[in-house]
């Protein structure tokens, strides 16, 4: 395939192509039946979610106090009890209150409720300050309608969507597995024991984190052949393929080759710098997915988190970021390219971690990805900023933290 400059994906572009490769390979897969109370949070959904009832399913109150016709006149007559949530509704008559208690239905021709404080009782009468219909209530349906579409199929299901769920009484729904992932690292001085291999153990903690599952499968050498075997047997056993190393277009680099040879490459190389040589591929002869990611450990944990993330987790855009004022300039050298600026923050400023001016001594003025992305020392950095062009002294700048990224 082409690898010249034009043919590089944005980063939104690689999103949007990593998320369609996610949707294929969803869709390929059977569903389970989960149980809302565990083991639903982090799935993709196999189905839509429509609400089956009005939420609140009656009007209630919101505040201790009196269930009122708002449209009546004092003095009303209080009628003997107290609704609590847990009863039906009583009825009402005209002219008449009752006492309720905060999460109380209220009855059928209460409107409002008057406050515990606003109210007088004297001798079975009940006076207070005046209000509106809808005080101190909570509508029926005004939460959730009945026929409410709220969840899409294929929306990942988080810790706080289980809150609606359960509001809405759904005890079972319709998901996906977590993705079984292998994760191979490439090279031969890794094989060989004469370097340590930094990115697998962080992609994997990665992908748990995201709520996959990952197994560290081991390393093959600086070899086509054992490489392209050695990934066709992973994806056999696994859903996903993850490789570090031997992305770019070197003479030792053979697993964009074998990605070849194994099936399709959806796109190779984005302009993100460090990180630039990921690639994705479609295996479809062993129904699998392998992501290549570049062997330099920081630029693999910015590219798997700014584009290989979204397979695991669906769509991430818009990112949360901090506000900061930047420290000092920092250069970019190459036009075209979004650049991931390792900082770390203190009281409100981004210092560039990195910059001869930090503890980190790499570059001057100009960022320098490629030295920045092996420096193991710049993981320290508290997020990134996305640059395209020069950034100065003073500058108001969005910082990504790396909790929002991981």
């Amino acid at each position: 395939m082409a690898h010249d400059h034009e043919s590089m994906l944005s980063r939104s572009e690689a999103v949007r192509e990593v998320l369609d490769v996610r949707d294929r390979a969803l869709s390929n897969r059977e569903p389970s039946e989960s149980s809302v109370r565990d083991g639903v949070a982090k799935r993709f959904l196999a189905e839509s979610i429509t609400a089956p009832r009005d939420v609140p399913p009656h009007d209630h109150a919101t505040m201790d106090g009196f269930a009122v016709d708002a449209t009546e006149s004092y003095p009303l007559t209080v009628s003997d009890g107290e609704v609590f949530p847990e009863d039906e509704p009583p009825s009402l008559a005209a002219g008449e209150a009752v006492r309720i208690a905060t999460g109380a239905p209220l009855p059928e021709r209460a409107n409002a409720v008057l406050k515990i404080e606003e109210a007088s009782v004297e001798a079975g009468e009940l006076r207070g300050s005046s209000i509106e219909p809808g005080t101190y209530t909570y509508e029926r349906g005004s939460n959730v309608s009945a026929g409410d579409v709220l969840f899409r199929s294929g929306e990942r299901i988080s810790a706080k969507d289980l809150i609606l769920l359960r509001d809405l009484g759904i005890e079972r729904v319709s998901v996906y597995d977590p993705f079984s992932t292998g994760l191979l690292a490439t090279g031969s001085e890794i094989h060989e024991e004469k370097a340590a291999d930094l990115d697998s153990p962080m992609l994997a903690a990665l992908v748990r984190s995201w709520g996959h599952t990952a197994t560290i499968e081991g390393t093959v050498p600086d070899e086509y052949e054992k490489t392209r075997d050695r990934i066709a047997q992973l994806a056999d056993e696994h859903e996903v393929i993850i490789t570090t190393g031997g992305t770019s277009v070197g003479k030792k680099d053979y697993v964009i080759r074998a990605l070849e040879a194994l099936g399709e490459v959806t796109f190779h190389r984005v302009r993100i710098r460090p990180g630039k040589p990921i690639a994705v591929a479609r295996l479809p002869d062993h129904d699998a997915v392998a992501f290549a990611i570049p062997g330099k450990p920081v630029g693999a944990h910015t590219v798997a988190t700014l584009v290989m993330r979204s397979f695991f987790v669906g769509e991430t855009e818009p990112l949360s970021t901090i506000e900061a004022t930047l420290t000092c300039d920092v250069g970019i050298g190459t036009s075209g390219f979004e650049y991931a600026v390792p900082v770390t923050l203190d009281e409100g400023d981004a210092v560039p971690l990195g910059h001869v001016d930090s503890p980190l001594e790499v570059y001057d003025e100009t960022f320098d990805p490629s030295v920045l992305s092996s420096s193991t020392r710049a993981t320290r950095a508290d997020g990134i900023v996305l640059a395209e062009s020069d950034l100065s002294t003073g500058e108001s700048v969005r910082v990504i933290p790396y909790s929002v990224l991981e």
